[in-house]
């Protein structure tokens, strides 16, 4: 089936973005969104759908909740003395 959409400008080049890091046509990028559109359960998302930007997002190798106040320390120390 084909279907025609118009898509503002801005969601274009954000689509045309995502195709060239992933590799995949814009079609394959609209077929993928539209399916997890209608397999997610309807009403509200999971605290875990919530967050999963969020997690993994430190790149720190090691236990960074074990070491926390000594890395809060070390960073704010760091931007105090750059200013």
């Amino acid at each position: 089936m084909t279907l025609s959409v118009r898509i503002p400008d801005k969601v274009e080049q954000e689509l045309a973005e995502y195709c060239a890091k992933h590799r995949i046509t814009k079609s394959e990028a609209v077929k993928r969104a539209l399916t997890q559109l209608f397999e997610r359960p309807a009403g509200k998302a999971s605290a875990y759908e919530l967050g999963k930007r969020f997690m993994g997002s430190d790149k720190r190798p090691g236990d960074v909740a074990r070491h926390s106040k000594h890395l809060l320390r070390e960073h704010f120390r760091n931007k105090a003395s750059l200013g």
